[in-house]
């Protein structure tokens, strides 16, 4: 049942293994790539972010799980453990950055949840093991600029996944289709957002702290099927 979720793990270890051992690239040549990943990234965000019909609902969820999250200083807490694992692991900067871009970008979106649902109902991994391929050529991309923090979002890719597809008759039976497919796109949309400030920040454009708006996919995800604008 979970054979989709295993893969898509393995190959986010995998791919940040192989992309590691490009790190010590030129710095001109590993700055050029950074600015090529963020552009990517903001690409990738806005075309997510695109997705809703509701952008109010974005709104609100955005500034409510805004502040809630800067309210429990979620960045900052992030900031702290990754210092401590960079401690532990040697490293030198870039493991929230990279944990968090590689959460985001391998856990939000319409195959992740679907590929659950259908390796959970149907014993089917077509979509997950297709999403493990472009997750594993990603993580060499991430992983060759940000660090060892794209591997320790293979964590959450199997909890995520792995619990949707254990639940998946469970959420079938509870939420109807029609909601299930409204809480996809508002969750995708405002996590097309979260995506493109990530990028804007490799970009060196802004300096957003985007772990404090996590709180956002939540609250999106509950709003949907009760606001309708």
């Amino acid at each position: 049942m979970l054979l989709g979720t295993v893969v898509n793990a393995l190959l986010i270890l995998a791919g940040t293994m192989i992309g590691r051992m490009f790190r010590n690239l030129p710095e001109h040549v590993h700055r050029t790539i950074m600015h090529g990943i963020g552009l990517v990234v903001v690409l990738i965000g806005l075309s997510m972010a695109l997705k809703t019909e509701k952008m109010l609902s974005v709104l609100i969820s955005m500034a409510v799980g805004g502040a809630l999250g800067s309210a429990l200083a979620l960045e900052d807490r992030l900031n702290r453990f990754s210092e401590n694992m960079e401690k532990r692991w040697g490293g030198s900067g870039g493991l929230s950055t990279g944990f968090v871009a590689g959460t985001l970008v391998f856990c939000v979106g319409p195959m992740a949840i679907l590929g659950s649902l259908d390796s959970g109902l149907r014993n089917d991994h077509s979509i997950l093991l297709t999403k493990s391929l472009l997750d594993g050529f990603a993580s060499i991309v991430f992983a060759s600029t940000m660090g060892w923090g794209v591997l320790f979002s293979a964590v959450p890719v199997f909890l995520y996944q792995g619990l949707m597809t254990v639940g998946a008759s469970w959420i079938t039976a509870w939420i109807p289709g029609d909601v299930l497919e409204m809480i996809i796109q508002q969750v995708t949309s405002t996590g097309g957002l979260l995506i493109m400030a990530i990028g804007t920040n490799l970009l060196g454009i802004t300096r957003i702290r985007v772990a404090d708006f996590l709180p956002a996919l939540v609250l999106t995800a509950i709003a949907a099927p009760w606001v309708s604008f």
